[in-house]
């Protein structure tokens, strides 16, 4: 009987040490999957909308509060907020003040992009102008609560002289601004003013069509600058994604939130994209301008076979979008 009692409490220990192990076992491997989860989430490509100028006018039959009212709602629907840079020159009247005051209340940043949104590699448009153009918008945009000291050049062309470079930034360092980047950049307003075009002088346009181009060309610019980041820094850096305050983005933008989050991709607030690290960079190249991303690798040296100047126009779309008809 003693003999039987010792083998069932030897039994016992084996099966309770068993089982320990496996515990120990699934809990690692449980922190393990964790672990992985983490990692994946830090590698997904991340990406912020910020809108560029302001328009005040209705587009092809839609009313101006009506499609600024679309942007907004696909911005609220997702709790996303982005960074409006605004051109001064029209928000001086009853419309661009109720265009600033419905992108305030809806706590998406204010920024500068110039009161009359000009060509800075443009010799006639000097260092003083700059700085004219720089006060005179601040000066209109300052009164608002969501209003931010960040500035975007005009066709993100900052400058073809180290003079003239230099002078504008001593300028944004002296107002206490900062150059509100865009590392994903895109022809979006071209094919908005193809649209434009079809829906005012042609009785049907597919927007349909139109649609499916401007999501692809979005998403293909985007992974071409994060492929590039990548190879530069070793990461996927927060993106800034440059769009326009258009009908594009009006009748598009819930498309391409849910084409991106498809794609695998993060997407932030705008304000919280600028926190990254890679704004702090200065670039030095010559000319300067561009996408942060594209002047960073034409710095590098290693991209030039990559590269293109301008980085993004019209020309690089237009034959495509004449063989799709749009």
């Amino acid at each position: 009987m003693n003999k039987i009692k010792s083998l069932a409490l030897f039994l016992v220990l084996i099966l309770g040490f068993a089982c320990e192990q496996d515990t120990n076992t699934k809990t690692e491997r449980s922190e393990a999957t964790k672990t992985t989860k983490a990692i994946k989430v830090l590698e997904k490509p991340t990406v912020s909308f910020t809108f560029d100028d302001g328009i005040t006018k209705d587009l092809a039959g839609y009313k101006f509060e009506d499609w600024n009212q679309m942007i907004l709602n696909a911005l609220d629907e997702e709790d996303l907020h982005a960074v409006f840079f605004v051109s001064g020159f029209n928000k001086m009247d009853r419309k661009g003040k109720y265009l600033l005051s419905e992108w305030d209340k809806q706590e998406h940043k204010i920024a500068n992009h110039t009161f009359s949104h000009p060509n800075f590699n443009d010799k006639n448009n000097t260092i003083k102008v700059f700085e004219q153009e720089l006060l005179q918008t601040d000066s209109i945009i300052n009164q608002y609560e969501q209003y931010v000291k960040y500035f975007r050049f005009p066709y993100l062309k900052e400058g073809k002289t180290k003079e003239k470079i230099e002078g504008i930034r001593s300028i944004l360092e002296k107002n206490n601004y900062r150059n509100g980047h865009v590392t994903i950049d895109a022809s979006d307003w071209y094919v908005n003013s193809r649209l434009i075009n079809q829906m005012t002088y042609r009785k049907k346009v597919d927007t349909l069509a139109f649609e499916a181009f401007y999501l692809d060309h979005i998403i293909e610019r985007a992974t071409f600058y994060d492929s590039i980041s990548y190879e530069l820094n070793g990461r996927h850096i927060k993106h800034t994604l440059l769009l326009h305050h258009n009908l594009t983005s009006a009748l598009f933008l819930k498309s391409l939130i849910k084409r991106f989050k498809l794609e695998g991709w993060e997407i932030i607030d705008a304000i919280e994209a600028y926190k990254d690290p890679i704004y702090t960079r200065v670039p030095t190249v010559e000319p300067a301008g561009e996408s942060l991303i594209w002047s960073l690798a034409k710095e590098s040296g290693k991209f030039e076979n990559r590269l293109r100047y301008p980085a993004e126009d019209s020309r690089y779309e237009k034959d495509e979008m004449d063989r799709l008809g749009l």
